[in-house]
């Protein structure tokens, strides 16, 4: 019997084990525990006490199985015809208790904790982020008229009798993080852009918003505009750069808490008590100059920029929601010779499954009976499909082609190739901690030194100036703080950023953050599969070689072309197209017949026709020489296959297939050599052909006959040797690898995971795309660095006259519209210079 318990208490993987190995030292049961969802499956010969497990729980942790009145009932034994839909409505109950599923800090604040909530990281406060469910959700069908009506198998409805469907399980979903973030920046934009236009208008002669009202009531206005932005839409800046102060990790959010803050206070006071200030604050309309400008444009600024954060985090959940859909939600499983269609997650291991031409492949095992070709592209990445037969080892995910055989259940759940590349993906994207911004490690530097200058400031003015001194202390303080405002600072990074991505899209390169355009000129080493990334990724004609004088090379095709006109192997359909190429029309077959594993036969006009392996040669008593099979090993240890044609028994010709290598990967990689990368080539293909392309193309090494977790292992160990290592590659069995990489790189022409799971995209699949997307990272980070300088200018010269420094020898103080222009300034300092990338040569 097997019963399913949530457990409460679980954080992380240790928790997991723990929870697990207490359980498993109760005799005659053994159980799994997963940690999204928290549950443990148990198994035992029968019903075992809920307290038993409970008492195990509580001698190593605060654990607590949540569940136990339902899980009682079930203990007590099923009865005989009761409805499936108990673990449905288990499962309803669960979430409606808050089992929101697992986050984690994107930062790594406390290394790998988890957490069992949404919200905000308790020492930095950046939002938490979701976990992606790494558990292919239960089949679930429901009533179209009927929704209440919801089984775990098809069925009819027994209301109405209409056929159930299977429901979606979200894997469209949004998150909710996200969502929120995009209702707060329509908020936050829609409110900052008034204000904006109200305080750049004061600059236009003969202000035009001055005949409708005078400027304090203005000011008013831009107040209450301010409202909605800062105490909803950006309030978490101020909840962030509180915490950082707090736990002294002083970062971006300190720096635009504290000035865009200050300036709002700032702003605030000097609109409702502008005669405490002195005259050299006032304008000439008898108000004091506010901020809310300033402060509402930096903070949406950083609400754009989580905005894009957010949006990254999604591309994770997104990549294993696709491999989730790799395998399909049903099986077809054999029981008392009949069959029967069952939930994948209802798979026990040595069950006889039934997979029909066309299907995926739900579960690894070996077939039992019956011959195939399997699609298993998904794993080694290469194109041409594998002859299996019975003994052979099938993998889930993959595609049947079409024959039906049946195969033994031998691997399911998380024991599955496709499981465990699903978790790889998800380890590497978590392992790899954010990238600081430039901005942000300077803000660790540069706001405690504004602070300091703040306090200096204060106290010199209280003890040395004139009076009233508390109100020129607090107002010098506050100019301080500002001019010190991170407008420019904050424009340095995503301005340029911005540019560069675009820049980038004209060139056919899809540069999904920041961090990629920092690391991709940082790279030492360049990982890159052969098929559809060195190659073109599918099958194509090479050559057909005809050894009878009699028959032409045309003769020859044509024959190839007929017999392969009635095939639907994707080696078939190579020749087929190349005969088109060619202009060969394929004539009629009869007695077509395919040999599973050696090639095809049939009779044209008075000709016996085969095109194969030698397997098939010497089944239809074709002699092949000495001579010509020297030269079609030398094709085959190249890489390349090689199909035989007989005609009545007597060799003639053979086809070669291969997959060409893209005519841009020679000159790119050179090019990439050249700049002194190391480029090496790792492939799921035999050492034969590894070997050919890698001495065709001068690589500096190469790995062969890899799955997608060998090619994760070696990237680890070159980044533990102090590498920075860019990965690309086309196909889902590269996900986890370009997950891993510093920087994954996907070719357009590839897979949907594969490009969800990367950092840049090329879009023409296209290695000549590398080389410029080194080249524009070049020209951004030399942008970005020309932005900081002129922000960073700004500030050293600005804040010590905000300071008061000219004072004690001109009576000089910095007025704030001088301070405002000073900052205007800096900002379009910081803009036309990230135009520039615009119009740069790449």
């Amino acid at each position: 019997m097997k019963y399913t318990h949530q457990i409460e208490g679980m954080s992380c993987k240790g928790c997991r084990k723990k929870v697990e190995d207490a359980l498993n030292t109760i005799g005659g049961l053994s159980s799994v525990v997963s940690l999204d969802p928290p549950m443990a499956t148990v198994t035992t010969s029968s019903p075992i006490s809920v307290d038993i497990l409970q008492k195990e729980l509580s001698k190593v942790g605060n654990y607590k199985i949540k569940n136990a009145e339902v899980m009682q009932v079930i203990a007590a034994g099923k009865k005989k015809g009761e409805p499936r839909d108990l673990y449905h409505n288990q499962k309803t109950d669960n979430n409606k208790t808050g089992n929101q599923g697992i986050f984690y800090c994107p930062m790594h604040c406390e290394g790998e904790k988890n957490y069992g909530h949404s919200g905000s990281c308790p020492v930095c406060g950046m939002d938490l982020i979701k976990a992606p469910d790494l558990k292919s959700s239960r089949a679930e069908y429901a009533c179209p008229m009927h929704p209440e009506i919801i089984r775990n198998s098809p069925g009819v409805c027994p209301i109405c009798g209409m056929g159930l469907v299977q429901i979606e399980n979200g894997a469209g979903l949004e998150d909710e993080g996200y969502s929120v973030l995009k209702k707060k920046i329509v908020v936050a934009a829609g409110f900052t852009l008034p204000i904006f236009l109200i305080s750049m208008s004061e600059m236009i002669p003969a202000n035009p918003l001055f005949k409708i009202m005078d400027l304090k009531y203005w000011n008013i206005v831009q107040l209450i505009f301010s409202l909605p932005v800062i105490f909803y839409a950006t309030w978490m800046f101020f909840q962030r750069a509180w915490k950082s102060v707090i736990s002294w990790k002083l970062n971006m959010f300190t720096l635009i808490g504290l000035g865009a803050g200050v300036a709002w206070l700032f702003s605030l006071v000097a609109l409702f008590f502008p005669s405490i200030f002195p005259h050299h604050f006032m304008t000439h309309q008898g108000t004091v100059y506010v901020y809310f400008e300033a402060a509402t444009v930096i903070l949406t600024l950083a609400l754009s920029g989580q905005l894009l954060e957010a949006k990254a985090h999604q591309r994770t959940s997104t990549a294993i929601r696709e491999l989730l859909e790799l395998a399909p939600a049903t099986a077809t499983k054999i029981v008392d010779n009949r069959e029967i269609t069952v939930s994948i997650t209802e798979i026990e291991k040595g069950d006889l499954l039934r997979v029909k031409p066309g299907e995926k492949i739900p579960v690894d095992g070996s077939i039992k009976k019956g011959e195939a070709t399997i699609d298993e592209s998904m794993i080694s990445g290469e194109p041409i499909p594998m002859d299996k037969k019975s003994g052979d080892m099938v993998r889930s995910g993959t595609i049947n082609s079409n024959t039906t055989f049946i195969m033994t259940a031998e691997k399911i759940g998380s024991e599955t190739l496709l499981s465990r590349i699903i978790e790889m993906v998800n380890t590497a994207s978590r392992s790899k901690a954010p990238i600081q911004k430039i901005a942000d490690r300077l803000s660790g530097y540069f706001v405690p030194i504004v602070v300091l200058i703040f306090a200096i400031t204060f106290f010199i003015w209280v003890f040395y100036g004139p009076e009233p001194v508390c109100i020129y202390a607090m107002v010098n303080a506050i100019s301080v703080l500002i001019i010190a405002c991170p407008c420019a600072l904050g424009l340095a990074t995503p301005m340029s950023v911005m540019v560069g991505i675009g820049k980038g899209a004209q060139m056919g390169i899809l540069i999904k953050d920041a961090a990629s355009l920092e690391k991709m000129n940082a790279i030492d080493v360049l990982i890159i599969d052969k098929t559809g990334t060195l190659t073109e990724g599918r099958p194509s004609v090479e050559r057909v070689v005809s050894i009878d004088s009699k028959i032409t090379e045309q003769d020859l095709l044509s024959r190839i072309v007929a017999l392969n006109s009635s095939s639907e192997h994707p080696l078939a359909r190579a020749t087929v197209e190349y005969g088109e190429e060619k202009g060969v029309t394929a004539e009629t077959i009869i007695h077509f017949e395919s040999i599973s594993g050696k090639g095809v036969m049939g009779i044209l006009g008075k000709e016996h026709l085969a095109l194969g392996n030698q397997s098939l040669m010497d089944q239809v008593g074709a002699t092949i020489n000495q001579d010509l099979g020297e030269k079609v090993s030398a094709e085959q240890k190249m890489g390349k296959t090689v199909s035989y044609l007989s005609i009545n028994g007597q060799v003639t010709g053979f086809v070669v297939i291969s997959d060409r290598i893209k005519e841009t990967s020679r000159s790119a990689i050179r090019n990439l050599q050249d700049e002194g990368l190391s480029v090496v080539m790792f492939t799921g293909d035999n050492s034969d052909t590894a070997k050919a392309v890698s001495e065709c193309l001068k690589l500096d090494g190469f790995h062969a006959q890899m799955l997608p977790e060998d090619k994760l292992i070696e990237i680890k160990k070159l980044q533990s040797s102090g590498k920075k290592v860019a990965m690309a590659g086309d196909g889902i069995n590269d996900a986890p690898a370009l997950s891993q990489a510093d920087i994954g790189i996907a070719m357009g022409t590839g897979t949907d995971v594969a490009i969800q799971s990367a950092s840049i995209t090329l879009i023409n699949g296209d290695l000549s795309g590398i080389v410029k997307a080194r080249a524009l990272s070049k020209k951004v980070m030399s942008n970005i660095k020309g932005n900081l300088i002129f922000a960073l200018g700004y500030n050293v010269l600005g804040i010590p006259v905000a300071a008061g420094i000219l004072y004690p020898f001109s009576g000089i103080l910095l007025s704030p519209m001088v301070a405002a222009l000073a900052m205007s300034l800096s900002s379009v300092s910081v803009i036309l210079n990230a135009l520039r990338l615009k119009n740069t040569n790449i």
